[in-house]
């Protein structure tokens, strides 16, 4: 569950984020359609998302149903995503507890 939860922030971060600096370059916030037109499309984005990525992630524990094929072809890609293990990449040294320090 906690690749859920990071593939998901991974997509709402930067929507927010778009969202939130377009308003900064307003001056002055006023609320007119284009506003709502923004918000409204970064709630629908998030989701859409949330629903299929919940839907996948309950097609892979009943162990690769066509729930998750079809929930993933609609995120864009028919396997959910797989994050490699970011120490696997780090020298042994950077692993320690000193930090490489003696």
């Amino acid at each position: 569950m906690p690749g859920l939860f990071i593939s998901f922030m991974r997509t709402a971060v930067p929507l927010v984020a778009g969202w939130l600096l377009t308003l900064a370059v307003q001056t002055g916030v006023t609320i007119d359609s284009t506003t709502v037109t923004g918000a409204v499309t970064v709630a629908l984005v998030l989701a859409y998302y949330g629903v299929f990525r919940l839907l996948e992630v309950l097609g892979t524990r009943l162990r690769g149903t066509a729930l998750q094929t079809v929930a993933g072809l609609l995120l864009g890609w028919a396997r959910p995503p797989q994050y490699p293990d970011a120490d696997a990449d780090l020298p042994s040294w950077l692993l320690t507890d000193d930090g490489g320090r003696e």
